[in-house]
């Protein structure tokens, strides 16, 4: 039997052969350099809005199905807060930013910036001359076509029409209005083409008297609507372009008595608009999938931080189309987003 001594002396042998053994080994990665460390991503919006609390289920839900660190942040105060949540993440080190950016032309430098210490895409609106690795959203041009075929389509023997939109800086916006403005005046496709926001269009049988824009500022928004009711005793049609436009313009209406007399055509997704809808009082909206926006930025997102770029489309835009919603699809269009908010709880 041996002793306590040499039980002692053998254990110490042991440790001094596993510590020199140990030298010539690779030193095994820690989770503090990278290995099992949870992916942080962060989505951020270009306002305040109850589309972004849409996509906002969107990003929990991947968050939850992927198992990463993902938020909202949605910028109340325009560009200035916008900038400097993007500045904070880089400086808290965040592995990958979707941005819908508000002015992409002044905002590339900044984007650039960041995409050169995280994964950047951008959502909702894009920054085509920017460094970010993919864009997802739709088509903003042909989405604003398939709202001026609505307009087309309530009012088919034309007359006046005013356009209401919380800001031009965006390019989503700028595409979406033109869109709009070029199929109520059955012009071809030109994507490319800006009319001036104060320019009163004709044709088609059709006339456009202006954009009114409220850069996300509510009353203002409200304001716009009323003034445009009591400047234009005849105004046949308006149209929001910006998903609290409609139910700004629905309170105008009301507040004159004019709701079904004047005809709303609608963008986007809030709860007052789609109530329309089934009521009568708005002929129609167009949606996008602002859940989607939030799902895919992350999932796309987490694959290119885990090193995998075969996952973005050659031309770097991930499409996810509209779609017209009216009065027969719009109970149907409402248990499917009811289903996917709770989903996301």
């Amino acid at each position: 039997m041996k002793s306590p001594r040499s039980i002692r002396f053998a254990a110490l042998l042991g440790l001094l052969s596993l510590s020199l053994g140990g030298c010539n080994k690779p030193a095994a990665p820690s989770v503090a350099e990278g290995e099992g460390k949870l992916k942080k991503i962060a989505f951020v919006t270009n306002g305040v809005a109850s589309f972004w609390t849409i996509a906002s289920a969107g990003v929990k839900a991947a968050a939850r199905d992927l198992k990463v660190d993902a938020q909202t942040l949605m910028p109340a105060e325009g560009i200035s807060d916008q900038k400097r949540m993007i500045e904070d993440l880089l400086t808290r080190g965040i592995d990958g930013i979707a941005v819908s950016p508000i002015d992409p032309v002044n905002q590339t430098e900044l984007i650039n910036i960041a995409a050169k210490k995280a994964k950047v895409i951008t959502h909702d609106s894009d920054a085509p001359q920017s460094e970010r690795l993919l864009y997802i959203g739709m088509d903003n041009y042909k989405a604003g076509r398939m709202c001026g075929e609505m307009v087309r389509e309530a009012m088919p023997n034309g007359g006046s029409v005013m356009i209401f939109i919380g800001r031009l800086e965006q390019d989503n916006s700028k595409r979406r209005r033109q869109g709009t403005i070029d199929a109520i005046l059955g012009r071809p496709d030109n994507s490319d083409h800006f009319d001036e926001i104060s320019a009163v269009l004709e044709g088609n049988g059709f006339k456009i008297l202006g954009t009114l824009t409220d850069q996300f500022d509510r009353a203002k928004g409200k304001a716009n609507a009323e003034d445009a009711l009591a400047k234009y005793p005849d105004l046949g049609c308006m149209v929001g372009l910006f998903a609290y436009n409609p139910p700004l313009i629905l309170e105008a209406l009301a507040q004159s008595n004019k709701l079904g007399t004047v005809k709303l055509v609608a963008f986007d997704e809030d709860d007052a608009t789609l109530d329309g809808i089934e009521k009568g009082t708005v002929v129609g909206t167009v949606v996008q999938d602002p859940y989607m926006y939030g799902y895919k930025s992350v999932e796309m997102l987490s694959a290119l931080i885990s090193g995998k770029p075969g996952v973005v489309p050659s031309e770097k835009f991930l499409d996810i189309p509209a779609r017209k919603i009216r009065k027969e699809n719009v109970v149907e269009f409402r248990s499917e987003l009811k289903s996917r908010l709770s989903a996301a709880q």
